[in-house]
């Protein structure tokens, strides 16, 4: 048997997905996308090595706020596919309900672009694609989490 991807593993267990990706709405794409991005930020940050969880937190957390978020979006804009570029609109111009604590409303606005375009690659099983943005983001904004310093076993970031 080959490898799934993980929405293969829980449509094998829960059922398959009702709706095709472009039918939920921006708002319901970015709560998955920014799952999907809390998830691949940690697993990015844990990778780093052994260190406490509260610095792991401090890392991600300045990873995945909104204003890092707006960020990257800006530097993937221009790689986009059109239908990307259509799927980060819809949720850029969404009217949401919550307001940003921590950033501007421009900075809230493009990251919820963001994480419905994630939320989009993850329902359309495009994790490879979404991981290559994520990574591409991360290294054009120099927000890449350090990486383990030779042989020490502890987390540092450089």
């Amino acid at each position: 048997m080959g490898q799934r991807d993980f929405l293969e593993a829980i449509e094998d267990e829960f059922g398959e997905m009702r709706l095709r990706p472009e039918q939920y709405s921006a708002l319901g794409l970015a709560y998955l996308g920014d799952d999907v991005y809390d998830l691949i930020i940690r697993t990015v940050v844990m990778e780093m090595g052994n260190g406490s969880v509260k610095n792991f937190h401090r890392i991600t957390t300045g990873i995945v706020k909104a204003g890092a978020q707006a960020a990257l979006m800006r530097v993937l804009e221009p790689i986009l596919t059109e239908e990307e570029r259509d799927i980060y609109h819809h949720g850029r111009n969404a009217k949401s309900a919550s307001s940003a604590k921590n950033a501007s409303i421009t900075d809230y606005r493009i990251a919820t672009g963001f994480e419905a375009l994630l939320g989009y690659l993850y329902l359309k099983h495009d994790m490879k694609r979404a991981l290559h943005l994520v990574k591409t983001g991360l290294e054009q904004t120099e927000q890449l989490p350090g990486t383990l310093r030779s042989g020490s076993g502890t987390m540092q970031e450089e």
